[in-house]
């Protein structure tokens, strides 16, 4: 078994609906995050996927988000813009684009809000 992962980062404004502090009102946050994908098999030349090709996929998600208010993102119309759900999102938009690479599922994505505080998303399979 092969953990693949890439480490990147999005700049994004949000709040919590119903919060009751501070985080209720709209404020920014420079999320780190860090994507693995698991493979059982290497192609070819001996690799499980392509690390540019990963790139390219989590790219074009954070691209989606990066420098955006979140709340008005379509992914977060009716649910909060947590830590939690940006984890969740980010694995599922990332579990949907790695259809075309056999063998390769998400295995979990971690988003962090600070260096010291975040949140590790992965489905319970």
């Amino acid at each position: 078994m092969f953990d693949v992962f890439i480490k990147t980062h999005f700049s994004a404004a949000h709040f919590l609906r119903n919060y009751p502090g501070d985080c209720e009102n709209l404020h920014g946050h420079n999320w780190d995050v860090e994507v693995v994908v698991r493979t059982e098999a290497l192609n070819e030349i001996d690799v499980g996927i392509d690390f540019r090709d990963l790139k390219k996929i989590v790219y074009s998600i954070m691209d989606e988000l990066d420098h955006t208010n979140l709340n008005e993102h379509p992914g977060f119309q009716e649910i909060n813009p947590s830590s939690e759900r940006l984890a969740q999102y980010i694995f599922d938009r990332l579990d949907s684009q790695l259809d075309r690479y056999s063998g390769v599922e998400p295995a979990q994505v971690t988003v962090c809000e600070t260096p010291k505080t975040g949140v590790t998303y992965w489905k319970n399979v």
